[in-house]
């Protein structure tokens, strides 16, 4: 049973991975179904059933989105990562109970997509998702950073570590990684329409402030700030 209790206004790290360590992304189009479920999921409104209509995924493109109706969102997403085989996400709750909600009708959401076009069946994620709250100033500081970084990890693994030895090209890598927030901090229309940027970018300095930091981050690698809520190294253990 889940010990922490999601209060309106506060910041959560969020993170899920797939069962028996599988990858849960296998091509661009499961990343843009999983976008996709982010913004259409977001709402308290019932999703439609869209799961048995045609949808172009490939029109789903990196700018807003046309807005048919007023949204009320359950949450603010403030951040995201995803990778081959897990998630982050950073969310702030608007509504009572609203990360429970978002979160049970996107893992829902995107296994039964998942499953109808691999023809399988059964669990995608390894269980309920993992989350924590985000109390602590230094914590709220260094964990949007963090959460960018992490694709690093699919060319870059020696980063954890303090290895890196080409900081350029792995800057270049995340400039080219299209399925995190971090682009969108950068100023790059990605996928404006999922997140709320204003909040972090306003503790960021701005977008070219969050660009220096980005860079300084990677190089001081603040990980011992953040080592009790990153949660990443137990949940891709266990």
């Amino acid at each position: 049973m889940r010990k922490i209790t999601f209060e309106n206004n506060e910041i959560y790290h969020i993170i899920n991975r797939g069962v028996e360590k599988r990858n849960i992304f296998l091509d661009d189009k499961d990343y843009l179904r999983f976008m996709h479920d982010l913004y259409e999921f977001n709402d308290e409104a019932p999703a439609e059933n869209i799961y048995y209509k045609s949808i172009n995924l490939e029109s789903y493109e990196a700018k807003p989105r046309k807005i048919l109706r007023e949204r009320k969102l359950l949450v603010e997403i403030l951040a995201f990562c995803l990778m081959p085989n897990h998630y982050h996400l950073l969310l702030r709750q608007k509504n009572n109970n609203g990360i429970a909600k978002f979160m049970q009708k996107l893992g829902t959401g995107y296994t039964m997509s998942f499953n109808k076009k691999y023809k399988r069946i059964g669990s995608l994620f390894r269980g309920p998702f993992n989350a924590i709250l985000i109390n602590k100033e230094s914590h709220f500081l260094n964990l949007p950073y963090y959460i960018h970084l992490n694709p690093l990890d699919i060319e870059f693994p020696e980063w954890r570590e303090r290895k890196l030895k080409d900081y350029n090209k792995a800057i270049e890598f995340l400039n080219n990684y299209r399925w995190s927030s971090h682009l969108d901090y950068l100023g790059e229309h990605n996928f404006p329409s999922v997140i709320n940027r204003e909040f972090l970018l306003d503790v960021f300095g701005r977008q070219d402030k969050y660009k220096q930091n980005t860079e300084k981050w990677l190089q001081e690698m603040k990980t011992y700030d953040i080592q009790d809520i990153a949660l990443e190294p137990q949940i891709l253990r266990g």
